[in-house]
């Protein structure tokens, strides 16, 4: 196989200086090319050398678990992870919050033409790494690459598929009045460490993205509670926005308690000074949990004995509400409704 790569190109590819052109999505040479030296070499597995238009494998039997995300960060590289990591952690995610182990993920680049060859081979590697960590291979995917200007670097689209255990059911519909609502850790750093990074903001502790896959969390809870009701992880539109798509999903209500929501003090700090409410900032690393109340102690406890979920609390409780109202009471004493977010608090975030 090395032997027919080298007389199909004449030299390797040049990752420290090189960019992409219109000819590495073209279908030919270069093409080939850029497939087999970098995304082939990165992701190396027996289904991606096989150099097939799909991947076959097989799965044992039980229900499956398919998911789609498309990330466009911008910038593409920032404290904590980059589009990569993120679109590995991304996908996993929304298959872990049905319960499911993630068996394996396709991806699909978009490329902007003059994109330097060495950040797209640093993404890459970003890539692979995190779905290395995770478990998860990477086993077909697709790259085109569209005129300067049209593409703002690179976008990704990531595809999972996962196995769901027997006696797990979980979906957002069957949260019921009365469960407790949790969540894993402190809200808000992905979205504060982009923008403190667009804005040029400096603080005395780095804020970093929680950027993380949260499969082996997910089979920690499990293991402790198989009957949790919901899981969700709050990404764009943060806790607000995730409370809201249940309540409407299920039709109930929820309260919760401010004083009991976690947020680290330097990113309070960073909304206030960037006028952002951290209920309604992207995470990435962070999930919500719902449970009948009997249980809430068990899943805690189980949630904060994994590194991913040191920090997890109790936040409120699901309550009968025809109108489907999240409302929290504050820290003040008093009581306020937190609605739907109303347009795009922070563009380009995951």
């Amino acid at each position: 196989m090395s032997g027919s790569r080298e007389r199909l190109y004449a030299r390797p590819l040049d990752l420290k200086r090189g960019r992409i052109d219109m000819g590495h999505g073209a279908g030919g040479r270069a093409m080939a090319q850029l497939v087999e030296e970098l995304f082939v070499a990165a992701f190396d597995n027996e289904s991606l050398r096989r150099m097939d238009d799909q991947a076959a494998f097989a799965v044992p039997g039980g229900r499956m678990v398919l998911a789609t995300d498309s990330h466009v960060v911008t910038p593409l590289f920032f404290p904590g992870g980059d589009i990569g990591s993120l679109s590995v952690h991304g996908t996993i995610n929304d298959v872990a919050m049905a319960g499911a182990r993630p068996l394996h993920l396709a991806a699909s680049f978009i490329l902007e033409e003059g994109l330097p060859l060495a950040e797209l081979a640093r993404i890459v590697a970003s890539m692979a790494r995190a779905a290395r960590e995770a478990g998860v291979a990477i086993v077909t995917g697709d790259t085109k690459v569209v005129e300067r200007g049209k593409g703002d670097g690179v976008f990704i689209t990531t595809t999972g598929v996962g196995l769901v255990p027997p006696g797990v059911e979980i979906s957002g519909e069957r949260a019921h009045p009365g469960d407790a609502i949790l969540v894993s850790g402190a809200l808000g750093e992905h979205g504060v460490a982009i923008m403190s990074l667009r804005e040029n903001l400096e603080f005395e502790t780095a804020i970093r993205s929680d950027s993380a896959a949260l499969h082996d969390l997910v089979a920690a809870m499990l293991a402790a509670v198989p009957g949790i009701h919901v899981l969700r992880d709050p990404t764009r539109g943060g806790l607000a926005t995730t409370l809201n798509e249940i309540a409407r999903q299920a039709r109930v209500g929820m309260r919760i308690v401010e004083r009991s929501i976690p947020v680290k003090p330097e990113v309070a700090a960073a909304c206030e000074l960037l006028g952002l409410d951290p209920l309604y900032v992207a995470n990435e690393g962070k999930l919500v949990a719902f449970c009948a109340p009997a249980d809430a102690p068990r899943l805690l406890a189980a949630m904060r004995a994994h590194p991913l979920g040191r920090d997890a609390a109790w936040i409120g409780e699901v309550v009968e509400d025809h109108q489907r109202f999240v409302q929290m009471e504050t820290s003040f004493g008093g009581a306020r409704v937190v609605d739907w977010l109303a347009g795009e608090q922070l563009p380009r975030i995951c």
